[in-house]
C-alpha cells in the first residue's frame, strides 16, 4: 500500500527540521585547552571578590575586540563569574590655607545694618594690587571720644600664586577665624562682602562665630564660614551683632580640583611596508581599544604631516578582482621634533576616537618623506573583577577568536559594592605568561571549530538537496497518478 503525498510531506518536513537542528546545535567546548595563553593568578585567599588591572600581555594575545575570550578557571577548570570594569574619572581635591593680611578700620561712626558702611574709607594699594593702608575719614561722632573698631578689610593676595593652574583653577570654599587674643568666650554675627577690585563688592551673607571655654580648659568653637566655591582677593567684615574684635588670624581654604588622569598602557610598534606605495603598516592586536597615538621620530629636525587610519576591504572596481583594500583615514596630524636654542621640542600624543584594529596605517602627506617612525598605541586597560567561588589556584585564560562573551554585569559579580569599595579590592598578582602547551591545542580547537562550521554547512546543503530530490520524486509520482487517472477516464 502506497502512502499518499499529503501524508508523506509532514514526515519529510519533520526529518528536515530535525536534521537542520542537529547540524546547527553541535556542542562547543569551553575549556582551558581551547585558549592559547594563560596567566597564573596569585591571591591571599581571604577575599571573595578580587580585581586585576589587565596587563599589556592580555591585550597583545587576546583575539576579540571586546575581550570576549577572557576566562578565569579554577583548579577544577570551572569558569568563575567575572566582569570588566573601567573606573570612572575622579577629581582630586587639593586643599591649602591662604592667610589674609588684616587691616582694621577704626572710626567714630557706626556701620549701617546690612554691611553698608556709613563712613568713607580710603584704601591705598601698591602697583601689584596689594593693600598698603586703610583709613576711615572723619564722620559724625558716635558719642565716644575715641575711634573704635568698625570693620576689617582683608587682602588674601592673588589666589593663583601656587594655588592653581590653567587646567585646574583654584577656588575659596571657606574662611577660618582665629580666636581673638585674651578672649576665652566670644559670640558675634558677622557680615561678609567680597571684591576683586576694591570698588565693586558682592554680599555673601551673615555667619555666626563663637568660642566658649569651661573651667577645665575645654573649648567649643564655631570658627568656620562656609562659602560657595568662588574666587576673590579682598573681603570686608562688619558686625551685625556682638562686639567688633581683631581676630588673631583669618585664613581662606583654597581648593584646587583637578581631574585625575587614568592609567594608560602604550605599545611601540615598528613600521612595515604598506599595501600601497609610501604607506607604513603597524601590526597590533584587535583587543587594544586605542585612544591615543604617538610618533617617535629619529631625525633631529623634522616636521611630519600624516594621515592615520586603516585598510578596509570593499568591492573592487577593476575587472577580474572581487575585492580590494583601500586606505580609510580616521585622523590627520602633524608630528615634529625640532631642536631650538639648545632645547628639543616634540609633539605630544594625538587623541582619537577609540578603535580596534589588527593593523594600523600611516600615510605621509609629504610624498618625499622617508622617515620610518615608530608608532605608539595608547589605551586604558580595563579592570577584571572576578568572584573567587571555586577552588584555587586560579588562572586567567585568553586567546580564542571564536569565544562567546561570558562577562557579566558588575552587579552580578560584586552586588552592593560601592565605587570606593571597588577601588579598594584586593589586587590579584599575575605570574609568568604561559603559552607553550596551550598554543597548539588552542589552534587545534579553532581548527576543529572551523571544520565543524563547514561540516554543518555541508549537512544543511545536503539536507536541502535531499529535500529537493524527494519533493521532485513526489511531484513525478503525483503527475504519473494524475495521468493514469485521466487515461482511465478516457477509456470509460
Amino acid at each position: 500500500m502506497q502512502k499518499s503525498p499529503a501524508k508523506t510531506a509532514p514526515a519529510l518536513l519533520f526529518l528536515l527540521c530535525m536534521a537542520s537542528s542537529c547540524a546547527a546545535s553541535s556542542p562547543e567546548s569551553d575549556a582551558p585547552a581551547d585558549y592559547s595563553h594563560a596567566l597564573p593568578l596569585q591571591i591571599s585567599g581571604k577575599q571573595g571578590v578580587l580585581a586585576l588591572r589587565l596587563p599589556q600581555s592580555v591585550y597583545l594575545h587576546a583575539r576579540t575586540a571586546g575581550l570576549d575570550d577572557l576566562r578565569v578557571f579554577d583548579a577544577h577548570d570551572t569558569a568563575q563569574p567575572h566582569a570588566l570594569h573601567r573606573p570612572p574619572e575622579q577629581a582630586l581635591a587639593q586643599r591649602t590655607w591662604l592667610a589674609a593680611r588684616i587691616f582694621p578700620v577704626r572710626s567714630k561712626t557706626h556701620t549701617a545694618a546690612g554691611g553698608s558702611p556709613a563712613i568713607d574709607i580710603d584704601i591705598r594699594t601698591r602697583p601689584d594690587g596689594s593693600v598698603l593702608s586703610v583709613q576711615a575719614h572723619a564722620g559724625q561722632a558716635n558719642g565716644h571720644g575715641s575711634a573704635v573698631l568698625d570693620s576689617l578689610i582683608l587682602d588674601f593676595g592673588p589666589i593663583d600664586q601656587g594655588k592653581g593652574s590653567e587646567t585646574a583653577p583654584a577656588y575659596i570654599e571657606a574662611l577660618r577665624f582665629g580666636a581673638p587674643k585674651d578672649r576665652t568666650n566670644y559670640n558675634a554675627q558677622i557680615w561678609l562682602e567680597t571684591s576683586n577690585d576694591l570698588k565693586q563688592w558682592s554680599a555673601i551673607g551673615a555667619a555666626e562665630l563663637g568660642w566658649l571655654s569651661n573651667d577645665h580648659a575645654q573649648r567649643l568653637t564655631h570658627d568656620r564660614l562656609e562659602l560657595s566655591p568662588q574666587t576673590f582677593r579682598y573681603a570686608r567684615l562688619t558686625w551685625r551683632r556682638g562686639e567688633p574684635v581683631l581676630f588673631a588670624d583669618i585664613q581662606a581654604e583654597v581648593v584646587t580640583r583637578q581631574r585625575s588622569e587614568p592609567f594608560r598602557e602604550t605599545l611601540w610598534v615598528k613600521p612595515e611596508p604598506g599595501q600601497q606605495a609610501g604607506d607604513l603598516l603597524y601590526k597590533a592586536s584587535i583587543a587594544m581599544p586605542v585612544e591615543q597615538i604617538s610618533v617617535r621620530l629619529n631625525e633631529a629636525n623634522i616636521v611630519y604631516p600624516m594621515a592615520f587610519g586603516a585598510y578596509v576591504e570593499r568591492p573592487s572596481r577593476q575587472v577580474g578582482k572581487a575585492t580590494e583594500w583601500v586606505f580609510q583615514p580616521s585622523a590627520r596630524a602633524t608630528f615634529y621634533q625640532i631642536t631650538q636654542d639648545g632645547e628639543t621640542r616634540r609633539s605630544g600624543p594625538l587623541t582619537i576616537r577609540p578603535g580596534h584594529q589588527q593593523e594600523w596605517v600611516i600615510r605621509p602627506l609629504n610624498t618625499a618623506a622617508t622617515a620610518q617612525p615608530e608608532l605608539g598605541l595608547t589605551w586604558q586597560p580595563a579592570t577584571l573583577i572576578f568572584l573567587a567561588g571555586g577552588t584555587p589556584p586560579y588562572r586567567l585564560y585568553f586567546g580564542r577568536p571564536d569565544a562567546r562573551p561570558t562577562s557579566q554585569p558588575l552587579s552580578q559579580v560584586a552586588p552592593g559594592f560601592t565605587v570606593h569599595e571597588l577601588d579598594r579590592l584586593e589586587s590579584a598578582q599575575v605570574g609568568e605568561l604561559q603559552s607553550g602547551h596551550a598554543g597548539p591545542v588552542a589552534a587545534s580547537a579553532a581548527a576543529l571549530a572551523s571544520r565543524s562550521a563547514r561540516n554543518r554547512t555541508y549537512v544543511l546543503w545536503g539536507v536541502l538537496l535531499l529535500g529537493v530530490l524527494v519533493l521532485g520524486g513526489m511531484t513525478w509520482r503525483l503527475v504519473g497518478q494524475m495521468n493514469r487517472s485521466a487515461s482511465k477516464a478516457g477509456e470509460q
